[in-house]
């Protein structure tokens, strides 16, 4: 990928929720973005549970995530933390864009994951399975910067916009990352 091509990043949020933090981080994410960079975000709200009998046949919802995936160059994932873990929802939603075996839609993505929560860890639980899960997936992650949002309500205003500065200034240092780890695994 060359520096005068415009970079695609596809982002979305583990929470169906629609005052999610994490939803708030994308938006904030959007508006954060370097120059020549466009992040669309996608809602995973409609994607049904996971069912093996469908994976040849998936509904309309994971076709067109799948597809998403596919055309962007990077991938951002916000993702909650419910109890110690990510949500099921977003599980889900890797289950069906990453199957039926051989159609793997993440295979050999970029990837940044970001997360806040209202206790104190930021949901650095959650990052670390969604991690281990990507594994399996072939998927390319962003290691550091780390961007963990503790103490969430405190961060966010009651429209759900992100306020606070210094978790602007991790965010912006993810994405020029996410950007340079795109373009140096697109050179290779």
């Amino acid at each position: 990928m060359n520096k005068s091509k415009s970079t695609k990043i596809l982002g979305f949020a583990g929470s169906l929720r629609r005052g999610s933090y994490n939803k708030g981080l994308l938006r904030a994410a959007a508006t954060l973005v370097p120059d020549g960079v466009k992040l669309e975000i996608f809602d995973i709200e409609g994607i049904p549970p996971f069912n093996q009998d469908y994976e040849k046949q998936p509904p309309e919802k994971v076709k067109e995530f799948k597809a998403k995936i596919r055309a962007a160059d990077a991938l951002l994932i916000a993702t909650p933390e419910y109890n110690y873990s990510m949500p099921g929802v977003l599980k889900n939603a890797i289950d069906w864009a990453s199957r039926p075996y051989g159609d793997n839609a993440f295979e050999d993505k970029p990837v940044a994951v970001m997360s806040a929560s209202i206790g104190m860890l930021g949901g650095a639980r959650a990052q670390y399975h969604l991690r281990q899960a990507f594994v399996t997936l072939d998927i390319h992650t962003l290691n550091w910067p780390e961007v963990m949002v503790p103490y969430a309500d405190d961060k966010f205003d009651e429209n759900g916009n992100l306020t606070d500065a210094d978790t602007k200034k991790k965010i912006e240092k993810l994405l020029e990352s996410l950007v340079d780890w795109t373009r140096r695994l697109k050179a290779e």
